[in-house]
């Protein structure tokens, strides 16, 4: 037996707002490993988060394979647009969403983190992150200021992380994220810039492995996920749809479980993976390895 142990770590996965997506999967499959878990939620949602929790209506979620609950060693308020609290405009820092959580930004994650265990208190950080105001829009048809947000809010704020976590890492430390293959192949409908966000954030995994790795010591990978009609990725618009299709083309036909994701990244921030840096690891049952549609050539096959 192989078994991923992660006994004695700390692990913070930012964008847990619900038990619905990929964050709170990768949150459970860490758990379950042994880690114990952080976890950084945008302002606005923390609430309703952390009343899901108190009133048991995600416990079923929470549930590991022992029949204990899954708890979370920390909840942390987080808006990664912003990389220090003096860059957030005052009609957000006044916002009662947002006033009441004290320094949100990625640097108060940090100082937090120190001030709740010390100096190194991380082992494995997860970017679970993304966010593109006008991602209904064709590119064709992106504004400068939707483009750059999308941009800021799915890629750079991982660059971000690393300069201000990878300090707090212990050794072996590891960050991974989570992107499309939209950052390779034209998907009609996925605009805004998203696409050009997950490119950037797949040519920056290749660059922070190696300048984190030198610096901190520290793996850095992405994971490229199939489509999964989570809460937040019904912001796209055509998910169900995006759903429908790989799960009929892909090498594996059969629809992508959030937990596939979990567990490769709780084997990505283990000691199993430690030659493995600077990599996109794709989980989306063989999709991205298709050529042509299987609908494609059902048609040419039944042509006359």
């Amino acid at each position: 037996m192989l078994p991923i142990d992660l006994s004695g770590r700390r692990a913070l996965v930012a964008g847990v707002a619900d038990d619905n997506g990929f964050g709170f999967a990768i949150a459970k499959a860490l758990a379950a490993a042994g880690a114990s878990v952080c976890v950084a939620t945008w302002p606005p949602a923390l609430n309703i988060f952390l009343n899901l929790i108190e009133r048991g209506k995600i416990d079923d979620s929470r549930r590991l394979a022992d029949g204990s609950l899954m708890t979370f060693e920390r909840i942390y308020p987080l808006d990664a647009t912003f990389d220090t609290l003096a860059d957030a405009p005052e009609e957000i820092r006044t916002n009662k969403r947002y006033a009441e959580r004290g320094d949100f930004s990625i640097e108060g994650l940090a100082t937090q983190l120190v001030a709740d265990f010390g100096e190194k208190p991380l082992d494995i950080v997860v970017h679970s992150l993304a966010n593109g105001p006008e991602v209904k829009k064709p590119l064709l048809e992106v504004s400068r200021h939707g483009y750059l947000a999308a941009v800021s809010a799915s890629a750079y704020s991982m660059v971000s992380m690393v300069q201000r976590l990878g300090p707090l890492l212990r050794p072996g430390g590891s960050f991974s994220s989570l992107t499309y293959m939209a950052s390779e192949r034209v998907i009609p409908g996925y605009g805004g810039g998203m696409s050009s966000a997950k490119a950037a954030l797949e040519s920056d995994t290749r660059t922070l492995a190696f300048e984190a790795g030198r610096k901190f010591g520290a793996r850095v990978n992405v994971i490229s996920a199939g489509p999964y009609a989570s809460r937040a990725a019904s912001a796209i618009g055509i998910i169900g749809k995006m759903v429908e299709y790989c799960e009929r083309n892909a090498a594996l036909p059969e629809q992508l479980d959030a937990m596939d994701v979990g567990n490769t990244a709780a084997f990505l921030a283990s000691d199993l993976a430690r030659g493995i840096t600077g990599t996109t690891v794709y989980v989306d049952k063989g999709y991205h390895a298709m050529g042509m549609a299987v609908d494609a050539l059902t048609t040419v096959a039944g042509a006359d």
